[in-house]
């Protein structure tokens, strides 16, 4: 398993991560447990930082919250000078307990409810990112009758693919988000934007895809956009303040996945910018990107403790871990591939190769195919690497599962930041109506 950010081997062959032992944090913690190096977190972003910095431009680094939400993440993308990128009431509200600066929140989905609209301008965020017509005037609407007027990109697409999974491609014309700038929606949405008495267009956001090794489509997106601002300078003279370029940025899960440097992606976007706007504005807008996989993904490590196996000769051997597609889903939902290693045995040599199963009563409950091991015992720590985004975000309690802890690892602390559930909080809110009450017995 490659190792990233503080992750080493001990001298006693035991991973450790932000100087702290997994074996001693499973015996504090239990497993599954999710492990954020928080060194590396705070190292990803000050790379986008620096980076725009070097830029010249005036800017904005979103982390995206929905990558990985708590209450500690959110005060975390604050000390780094971060904005935060929600996209539901649950999110905003961890962002609103945490004391995140609210003029750092930007609201983004594709259809957001009256009531998260409303909880969004009481709290008075930045900026609406709108995805649709019907938002366009709801959003107004409630703007008006709260006698405020907010701040709104628009959200369009440029009609680039980026190179990704199909399910988590977001720019092309096809696609559930966004004003399409091919056929002409896009343009009318900025004309009608503009009109609202309560809507303050700031600019436009544009989101091509995720997990991309490339600046290309990067590269193009930034083309189009600003050819289309000149068309919408020209005809409607709207200027666009603010051009929000989404995120995307790639990050190594595997050996043979090659994604560039921060900076590289950065140096990409904003010399597009440059180049590409500056025969129609005499001074650039803002850039805003928003970050969230190449944030957090590959400070996180999951930890399990090894159950039972199988062994089909001649066909595999399946090894069974304590979590699975409740804790991580990724691999049923993408077919998404990890490395891994026996976080309690680093210095062994390789013996076997086993698939590595989730307790969950599905047959496609599988963590990781054909993974070279040492001999596994029962007892042994799996760790997986590079779970950091999107894994605890779609954790469930499919069986009734209880979802797993969440430590902060950093200079040889460990600080708990998500408690492990509780079988009381799997009953928490339910509800047995009183015409199926039990009853008494009459003997």
């Amino acid at each position: 398993m490659f190792l990233h950010g503080t992750s080493t081997i001990n001298t006693k062959g035991h991973l450790e991560i932000g100087g702290c032992d997994t074996v001693e944090l499973k015996e504090k913690y239990g497993t599954p447990l999710y492990i954020v190096d928080e060194a590396l977190v705070r190292q990803r972003s000050r790379e986008y930082v620096e980076a725009f910095k070097q830029s010249g431009l005036s800017f904005q680094v979103a982390y995206a919250s929905k990558a990985f939400c708590t209450l500690a993440m959110c005060r975390l993308a604050e000390e780094e000078g971060l904005s935060l990128d929600v996209v539901s009431e649950g999110e905003l509200y961890t962002a609103l307990q945490a004391g995140f600066p609210v003029g750092r929140i930007h609201f983004h989905g594709n259809n957001k409810t009256p009531d998260e609209i409303q909880m969004a301008i009481t709290a008075g965020i930045g900026c609406f990112v709108v995805d649709n017509f019907t938002e366009i005037h709801l959003l107004n609407a409630i703007a008006k009758e709260n006698g405020a007027k907010v701040n709104v990109l628009l959200r369009v697409t440029p009609g680039v693919e980026a190179h990704t999974h199909e399910y988590i491609s977001t720019g092309q014309t096809d696609s559930k988000f966004g004003f399409d700038i091919g056929n002409g929606s896009a343009f009318e949405a900025v004309k009608l934007s503009s009109e609202q008495s309560n809507l303050n267009l700031l600019g436009v956001h544009s989101h091509i895809g995720s997990q991309i090794f490339e600046v290309e489509g990067f590269q193009m997106a930034v083309e189009r956009v600003a050819a289309f601002a000149k068309s919408v300078k020209e005809q409607l003279n709207v200027i666009f303040q603010v051009v929000n370029l989404g995120g995307g940025f790639g990050i190594r899960y595997m050996e043979g996945d090659t994604p560039l440097k921060i900076s590289e992606y950065v140096k990409a976007i904003t010399d597009g910018v440059k180049q590409h706007f500056a025969g129609t504005y005499d001074k650039l807008p803002e850039i805003w990107v928003e970050p969230g996989r190449s944030i957090v993904g590959d400070a996180g490590t999951t930890l399990y403790t090894v159950g039972t196996s199988k062994d089909i000769p001649g066909v595999r051997k399946y090894v069974a871990v304590d979590g699975g597609m409740t804790d991580n889903p990724r691999p049923a939902l993408y077919e998404s591939k990890y490395e891994a290693m026996l976080a309690n045995r680093g210095k062994d040599q390789v013996e076997e190769t086993v698939s590595v199963a989730g307790k969950c009563c599905e047959s496609g409950d599988m963590l990781i195919w054909d993974l070279d091991l040492p001999k596994v015992n029962s007892g042994d720590l799996l760790a997986v690497s590079c779970t950091g985004a999107y894994n605890y975000a779609m954790a469930s309690n499919y069986n009734r599962i209880r979802r797993p802890a969440v430590v902060f690892v950093k200079d040889g602390s460990s600080d708990l930041v998500v408690k492990r559930e509780s079988l009381n909080d799997i009953v928490a809110n339910d509800v047995i109506p009183e015409r199926i009450q039990k009853q008494p017995s009459f003997n």
